[in-house]
């Protein structure tokens, strides 16, 4: 993708951790007369993107196939350094896609559905079968569009306090959100989950998977207040 792109973008940051392809990327860009993209011999899930952050009041963008298997801590820089940005557009396994773009009372909607949402408007884009690869893979994967700049409208709630109360509540998922988030944190006693589930006007015999995103942050804001 280097070499289209740098066809239509001012300037290029390429991360790639493999030092062979490196070197045959650098052949292509300067047989191609290419002087716009940066070849940076890194793993992306330790780069510091604040070294390439172009100057305010524009940000990153940022395109890409992952590796699957780095797909969830990859998510969590992304939404770490979101200030920086102003989108991604990542290719996935299809089943890490439907997680990202899930709506509630569904098998694909989780923790990682509602973070992700939380910092990021999601959009599929584009599904892409197996057989367009070669050697073929297992699995299709879809293409998302990740929109930093348009985040979820969430006033008066903390992100890291969100992710507790997300994470607390897809914890044990088979089981209801107050058995589920009980102990998570050391303050979170029967009583204290009980009164801010009152307070958000959430059956506490329900399941995670079937609140969405307004109901959650009612309850965080609601925990909050308790603590």
């Amino acid at each position: 993708m280097t070499l289209p792109l740098s066809r239509t973008v001012s300037h290029i940051v390429a991360v790639e951790k493999d030092i062979d392809l490196v070197s045959s990327l650098q052949k292509k860009l300067s047989g191609s007369n290419i002087s716009n993209v940066t070849l940076v011999n890194h793993d992306i899930l330790s780069f510091d993107f604040t070294g390439v952050r172009p100057r305010p009041p524009d940000k990153i963008q940022i395109i890409g196939n992952l590796p699957y298997n780095i797909s969830s801590p990859v998510l969590e820089k992304l939404i770490k350094h979101r200030r920086l940005l102003a989108r991604a557009i990542l290719m996935f396994q299809l089943e890490v896609a439907n997680r990202l773009t899930a709506s509630p009372c569904t098998k694909a909607y989780g923790a990682m559905t509602l973070l992700v949402q939380y910092h990021a408007k999601s959009t599929r884009l584009l599904k892409v079968s197996r057989s367009a690869f070669y050697p073929v893979p297992k699995v299709d994967s879809m293409i998302v569009e990740l929109d930093f700049e348009h985040p979820y409208p969430a006033p008066g709630v903390h992100g890291d306090h969100f992710r507790n109360v997300v994470r607390g509540a897809f914890a044990h998922r088979r089981k209801t959100i107050i058995n589920s988030m009980k102990g998570f944190l050391p303050f979170w006693t029967h009583d204290v989950l009980i009164n801010g589930m009152e307070a958000s006007g959430i059956d506490p015999k329900r399941r995670a998977e079937t609140l969405h995103m307004d109901e959650f942050l009612r309850l965080a804001s609601a925990l909050t207040i308790d603590k």
